[in-house]
């Protein structure tokens, strides 16, 4: 589903030199114990990058330079023992990159009766954390601490497996190559984007891109590529009568140059719109995206319509969360069963669907110019989550979340992605706090209950966040 890589984590754990000689034996526990963290961090999807044990202020600075040259997304810091804060705070001045403290204590409890010095600074995690936030406060260091049990502790690694992969996340934001075609859709001022924000902000890249740039790569597309695409659609999709052969070859032979589009210029997601004018070249180029979008939000290019480059990048954080993320505005308030019916024209994330995705043929599509291939598809029942990406008036980025369920039940057949969600508020009620978070007209929608993943991807990219919960009241913007 998702081109999700692994963050660059930087691991080092913390102890004071003056124990070593004193009490022999517990610097290669600690050691131990450091390595068995490094393994389950491997298996979270971080790239660890290890500094070992630092225990001195000298370590301390040849641990940061070392950091810094590793391009860490995120530093874990183990507390093992008892260390000073100076041997702490110039590794991560150095690195310049958010902190995770890792209070993990070996035994559930001390034996009071028979525990000697030794046992006891082997499980005394705790009692430098509070001196390590202090100095980490007054330095500006952005930090958390998660406590718990090194073993045996569900909650406390759970936490630690979403911070990395919330780090996996910033950091592919951070390096993502967005590719913007054509231009935004006439009017809609939410969706109008300052690209300059974009890459300050986010660190991101917006790639713009002309329609000729398409055109190009469609003409180069072989007969064979349309053949071996064509065989990939009826594969993937419920092909409907109501596709003409002429119009599903000609969304083929489009999605082929889409294909070459996102190598060529290294895209990871890509956002578009074009009108074209009385059936010319570029109106069909438009009218026949639908296909091949799909297919690459699929793969984790994720494609948004309408030159919507917030919500292109709303999909990606969701696809990155390994959880879809699907172009999607509300479209209804159903009263009566108290759920909103939310969907979009044009691509879907097809891999979370909850049946085969249909491929439907439009005589026209609503607000737009031209007729071709629509996708018509439901995200599978089960929790969802749904993430906007929008600006406040001092043009700042900020993300809004709310966490549902996809329930069972018809769609509209109108060739539109389309799914029945409800949320811990009721429909009019939701709408209303949805809205004064100033949102864009559209969102990704995703599967899973994603917004603890999110908040921590959040915070390690700048931005804040709105979470729309039946006890949530709104936050100054």
């Amino acid at each position: 589903m998702s081109k999700q890589s692994g963050a660059r984590v930087g691991l080092f754990g913390i102890g004071l030199a003056a124990y070593w000689p004193q009490f022999p034996g517990i610097r290669e526990r600690l050691e131990g114990y450091q390595r068995g963290i490094q393994a389950r961090l491997e298996r979270f999807g971080a790239c660890v990058v290890s500094a070992g044990l630092v225990d001195t202020a000298e370590r301390a600075r040849e641990a940061g330079q070392f950091f810094a040259r590793e391009d860490t997304d995120l530093i874990v810091c183990y507390v093992g023992t008892y260390a000073t804060s100076s041997q702490v705070l110039p590794i991560v001045q150095k690195a310049r990159v958010p902190v995770l403290v890792l209070n993990l204590q070996p035994s559930a409890a001390l034996d009071y009766e028979t525990a000697d010095t030794g046992e006891w600074l082997a499980n005394c995690s705790v009692c430098c954390v509070p001196e390590i936030s202090n100095a980490f406060l007054r330095a500006g260091v952005q930090f958390r601490v998660v406590s718990g049990m090194l073993e045996d502790d569900p909650a406390a690694w759970s936490q630690i497996e979403d911070w990395c992969r919330a780090a996996a996340v910033a950091r592919a934001v951070r390096q993502s190559r967005i590719g913007f075609l054509g231009h935004t859709y006439p009017g809609m001022l939410d969706m109008y984007s300052d690209f300059t924000a974009a890459h300050a902000q986010l660190g991101l890249h917006v790639e713009v891109l002309e329609m000729c740039d398409l055109d190009q790569r469609v003409e180069a597309a072989t007969e064979a590529e349309v053949e071996a695409k064509l065989a990939a659609a009826r594969e993937v999709f419920e092909i409907d009568p109501s596709v003409p052969p002429a119009e599903l070859r000609w969304a083929a032979q489009v999605s082929c140059g889409l294909d070459r589009l996102a190598k060529d210029f290294a895209l990871d997601g890509l956002t578009y719109y074009y009108r074209g004018l009385d059936g010319n070249r570029y109106e069909r180029l438009g009218a026949g995206l639908i296909l091949g979008n799909s297919l690459l939000t699929a793969r984790g290019i994720p494609a948004s319509g309408e030159g919507d480059l917030k919500t292109c990048i709303a999909m990606l954080i969701m696809d990155r969360l390994r959880a879809g993320g699907s172009y999607t505005e509300f479209y209804a308030m159903d009263f009566r069963e108290q759920f909103l019916l939310m969907g979009h024209d044009g691509p879907g994330h097809i891999a979370i669907s909850d049946t085969k995705p249909v491929l439907r043929g439009l005589s026209l599509y609503h607000g737009k110019r031209g007729y071709g291939v629509s996708v018509e598809f439901k995200v599978k029942t089960g929790p969802v989550t749904i993430l906007g990406l929008t600006q406040t008036a001092g043009a700042g980025f900020r993300l809004i979340a709310a966490e549902g369920e996809s329930l069972p039940g018809p769609i509209l057949k109108i060739g539109n992605t389309n799914s029945r969600l409800k949320f811990p508020l009721a429909p009019a009620a939701f709408i209303n706090r949805w809205c004064e978070e100033g949102p864009t007209h559209h969102c990704a929608l995703g599967v899973g209950h994603q917004i603890g993943r999110i908040a921590k991807a959040a915070e390690l990219l700048g931005l804040p966040l709105s979470a729309i919960t039946p006890s949530a009241s709104s936050l100054p913007r």
